[in-house]
């Protein structure tokens, strides 16, 4: 084994290991699209989640089926039809479904038995369950346009599922529900899931889709100026939503985020939008700090927030023991309550737990993050993760392109969420000239 591979391995697994305590016995719903299986990605996918299980998580999966479903109904002389984004699913159309669900059950449980020697799987024994957890009705008539058998979900077995889990199974949904009287209804993969989710309050809703996150500027294109924006506020997202047209197709900005949004409004904590193109966006969005599509997350719940002048003496409180002790520069009272506004905290029950400023330079495109401290109390339970990932949106809403830190103590904190040593010389010139040579600060950047 090279020293390279130990240098690289060893800072790596630390830096994961926060959030593999951090998951532990949370429940993850997640929505895997038939368009990832159908690209052939469901054997890496599988293999990605028998990871993340292995570490704890309890999974419930839920599977789409809209490519399959359409090839039968194709090789069978038949065209999909669909009405203000829902298939209309008449016999021919039930039928295909009914046999795509077969097929790719049997293809998903396949998947997560796998076992060969020398691959992730090895050893690992996936037990999947499926069944009648899912309760439906039909959609009826809408707009004069009748959708025949399909149907919104009614009812989610909460307990069935629950126990499933609480046996170490991973639990598999196929878009499908049934009436009391046994009649069979198509589903939207995106609907159970999103059910799902807030019938367990899971602590995370997943979606691996055709899209790869939302967009800083939604409605544009891609560009280098235009990258995912990895954490959208709850509120942000529901203003998203409220200026977009009605989604239909899934390459509509809100066809996914809609149900996001859904989930949060009732009591999920996270929602996520990931790329299936990208091998491991699954590990790469739960274990790295920065992930890699889009979540969707209602700030309610972290109470982080902008601070008002009210919060200056409990900013004062919170810092000063660090100023003593040489981690942070002295700030005066009449320094905090000029610089309010640039303030954001994490309050728990009217105490603020954690803190930072960011002070920006348009002229040179970048800000400072200054002040960054957490409390004693909740160090280790992720309030720098939150304010940093505030403090990271707030400068791309203001155009910038990085954020820098000047500290004396903590710079391999920052190194591991992305930051890089730079001379001081690389300061703006305004930041430079107040740049306290004696002190020997490093100087970190974050490009956004």
């Amino acid at each position: 084994m090279s020293a390279v591979f130990n240098f690289t391995f060893v800072p790596w697994f630390r830096a994961v290991a926060p959030y593999i305590h951090m998951h532990r016995g949370k429940t993850f719903v997640v929505g895997l699209t038939g368009e990832a299986i159908a690209a052939g990605k469901l054997a890496n996918i599988a293999t990605d989640l028998a990871l993340i299980q292995s570490m704890g998580v309890k999974i419930v999966l839920v599977h789409g089926f809209r490519p399959q479903v359409n090839e039968q109904l194709r090789v069978k002389g038949y065209e999909p039809r669909y009405a203000q984004g829902h298939r209309i699913t008449d016999e021919a159309a039930l039928d295909a479904a009914q046999e795509a669900a077969g097929q790719l059950r049997y293809e998903i449980e396949a998947a997560f038995s796998q076992g060969l020697p020398n691959t992730p799987m090895a050893g690992s024994k996936v037990r999947v369950i499926s069944g009648n957890f899912i309760t439906a009705r039909p959609m009826g008539i809408i707009d004069g346009v009748d959708f025949k058998h399909t149907g919104v979900v009614r009812k989610v077995d909460t307990a069935g599922i629950t126990h499933s889990l609480d046996t170490g199974a991973l639990v598999l949904l196929s878009p499908f529900g049934f009436s009391p009287t046994g009649e069979a209804f198509n589903l939207a993969m995106e609907e159970v899931a999103t059910s799902v989710a807030i019938a367990l309050q899971a602590d995370k809703l997943i979606f691996l889709t055709e899209k790869p996150g939302i967009r800083v500027h939604p409605t544009e294109p891609e560009s280098e100026d235009n990258p995912i924006d990895t954490e959208i506020p709850l509120a942000e997202a529901q203003a998203l939503l409220s200026r977009l047209p009605p989604p239909e197709l899934p390459n509509d900005v809100g066809f996914y985020l809609r149900h996001c949004v859904s989930a949060c409004l009732h009591g999920v904590e996270r929602s996520h939008i990931l790329p299936f193109a990208v091998d491991g966006s699954l590990l790469l969005e739960v274990y790295v700090h920065d992930g890699i599509g889009t979540m969707v997350v209602d700030e309610k719940l972290e109470s982080l927030r902008e601070a008002t002048h009210d919060d200056v003496g409990g900013i004062l409180q919170l810092i000063e023991p660090f100023e003593k002790d040489g981690t942070l520069v002295k700030r005066s009272r009449t320094e905090i309550e000029r610089d309010i506004e640039n303030y954001t905290i994490v309050e728990h029950d009217g105490v603020i737990f954690a803190c930072a400023a960011l002070y920006p330079y348009p002229e040179a495109k970048t800000a400072e993050m200054a002040a960054l401290t957490v409390s004693p109390q909740s160090q280790g339970q992720g309030d720098g993760e939150k304010i940093l990932k505030r403090i990271e949106q707030r400068a791309r809403a203001m155009g910038l392109q990085s954020i820098f830190v000047l500290t004396t103590r903590t710079m391999h904190w920052f190194i591991k969420r992305g930051f890089q040593p730079v001379d001081p010389e690389w300061l703006p010139e305004a930041r430079k000239r107040k740049y306290n040579w004696d002190r020997k600060s490093q100087v970190l950047v974050k490009k956004l």
